[in-house]
Formats: C-alpha cells, sequence, structure tokens
C-alpha cells in the first residue's frame, strides 16, 4: 500500500514546477507557445518568409531590368533568356513578377503600418477619453464606412493625375482607418475601468504613459491579428485596381499590372506563363498571411477557436 500512497504525491510535486512555469510566462511567450503548435499557420511563416526574400534579392535571380523595353523580343515564348517569356512591350515576365512582387509587398505593408498607425492613435483618443473627443472621431468614422470604400478610392484616384506608390499608399490608408479605429476603441473602453489603470491614476500616472504602458500591450493581439489580415487585404486590393487601370501606372512592375497585361483572350489562351505565376503569386502570398492571422488570433484569443 505504501508504494501506492506515494504516487500521487509524486505526480502533484511534478505538476507544481510546471504550473508556476506557465504561470510565470508572460501573455506574449504563451501566445507564441500555442502559435508554434498550428502547424499551417508556422508553415505560412516560412512560405511567406521565402517570397519576400526571393523578392528582395531579385537582382540575384535576375540581371534583366523589369521596365526595359524591346519591341523585337514582343510577346515572346518562354526560351533560357526568358525563363517565362516576354509582355506586349516585349519585357522580361521573369524579372518582372520579382520586382513586382517587392512593389506589391511594399504596399501591402506600408498602407498597413499608415492605416495602423492612424487607427491605433483615433481608436485610442477615442477610447480613452470619451466624451467630445469620443464623439467626433466616431462621427467621423461613421462618415466614412457610409461610403463604400472602393467608390471613395476610384474617386480620389480618379481625380488625381498621376498615382505614384507613396500616393496610393496613403490614400489607402486614409480611406481605411475607420474599421481598425472601432475595434481599438471598444477595446480600451473595456479596460478603462480595470483595477490597474484605476490604480494607475490613483498613484499620478500621466494619461501617455497608462495608453502606452498598460492599454497599448493589453490590446497588442487585436491589433497585431487585425495588421496581419490589413495586409493580406491591401495586397489584394492593390492587384485589383491595377487589374481594371486604377492601380500603379505602368510601367512600374506589380503583380496587378502582369495580370492586367493578360487581359486579352490571346494572351490568356496562348501565354499562360504570362498571368498564372503572378496570379499564384497573389494566391499564395495572401493565403499565407491569411493563415499566420488565423493562428495570431488563436494564438492571442485561445477561446476563439473553441467558438
Amino acid at each position: 500500500m505504501q508504494p501506492n500512497s506515494q504516487e500521487p504525491l509524486s505526480t502533484q510535486s511534478e505538476m507544481e514546477p510546471n504550473e508556476n512555469q506557465e504561470k510565470s510566462k508572460s501573455p506574449f511567450q504563451l501566445a507564441f507557445r500555442r502559435f508554434r503548435k498550428n502547424k499551417l499557420a508556422v508553415i505560412s511563416v516560412f512560405v511567406l518568409l521565402f517570397i519576400i526574400t526571393v523578392c528582395v534579392l531579385a537582382p540575384v535571380f535576375t540581371d534583366l531590368d523589369p521596365e526595359r523595353t524591346d519591341l523585337l523580343l514582343i510577346e515572346n515564348s518562354p526560351s533560357d533568356e526568358h525563363i517565362l517569356g516576354t509582355n506586349g512591350q516585349g519585357q522580361d515576365n521573369f524579372s518582372r513578377l520579382l520586382y513586382g512582387g517587392r512593389i506589391s509587398l511594399i504596399v501591402g505593408f506600408s498602407a498597413m503600418f499608415f492605416t495602423l498607425s492612424i487607427g491605433v492613435v483615433l481608436g485610442s483618443l477615442a477610447g480613452y477619453y470619451g466624451g467630445k473627443v469620443d464623439s467626433v472621431i466616431m462621427r467621423g468614422a461613421d462618415i466614412m464606412l457610409m461610403l463604400p470604400f472602393l467608390v471613395l478610392v476610384l474617386t480620389i484616384m480618379a481625380i488625381i493625375d498621376e498615382v505614384t506608390i507613396p500616393i496610393f499608399i496613403t490614400i489607402i490608408a486614409v480611406t481605411a482607418w475607420p474599421n481598425l479605429t472601432r475595434i481599438i476603441r471598444g477595446t480600451y473602453l473595456s479596460l478603462r475601468e480595470q483595477e490597474f489603470v484605476l490604480g494607475a491614476r490613483a498613484i499620478g500616472a500621466t494619461d501617455f504613459h497608462i495608453i502606452f504602458k498598460h492599454f497599448i500591450p493589453n490590446s497588442a493581439g487585436p491589433i497585431i491579428v487585425n495588421a496581419t489580415l490589413m495586409m493580406a487585404t491591401y495586397i489584394i486590393i492593390e492587384s485589383g485596381l491595377s487589374f481594371i487601370g486604377f492601380g500603379i501606372p505602368q510601367p512600374t512592375p506589380t503583380w496587378g499590372n502582369m495580370i492586367s497585361e493578360a487581359q486579352n483572350i490571346r494572351i490568356l489562351r496562348e501565354h499562360p506563363e504570362a498571368w498564372i505565376p503572378p496570379g499564384l503569386a497573389i494566391l499564395i502570398t495572401v493565403l499565407s498571411i491569411n493563415f499566420i492571422g488565423d493562428g495570431l488570433r488563436d494564438a492571442f484569443d485561445p477561446k476563439s477557436k473553441a467558438r
């Protein structure tokens, strides 16, 4: 009987250190541990890193200028020199695929970063101060949400004579901030009356200190998840607008521009190498970012998967 009575004690003593280790870990460490268990999200991270690396190191893989035209090479089939053939202007499709990936990824990341900056600032002010500040910001957000996003973007781009990459990024950012602002505002409203916030106010902490020391770290989960999903959305938006002729203008290569060049039925049938690679690049990149976003959502909110 004695060995049996000692087994629960040993099991309990082994479990206590594990429980203490779990309690000692920060929320980010626990989220990272849960994220690693999501195999699809982890694989997506490596796929996305591979795509980014190939695009960044484009000069290593090709020495052809993606914007150089050659009328003698119009719509050539794949060859040793031109792996994916050439387009209707005699430009190399492979170099445009790699350099176009740079532009598409830069647009997606930069637009996400600026939208995030606007959303965090306005959402923080609205959620923390409330009152008139909240009313003014939320009424502005409501007005923006009343206008169809694509119609608003197309109208602004139609007014502007020349759309450059910085202008394109700015237009996306200044029209897409309301949704993120509302999310952050709602998160702050739930945090504003928490005991640790009231305690920080009681000891004389400044508003700036409370927002950046307590509010932003505690709302980092929703911010990070929405940031990843926004990046995927903006890559699709850039590709869609470029496809209909309202995106980054030629001859700047983007994945959307490459697909736009293949609108001709003859090119669709006779030169699939001109539009299938950029289409697959958009598909794989967006899927990878979305899977990463889903993994981050489950990591920061374990109950979301159960729901």
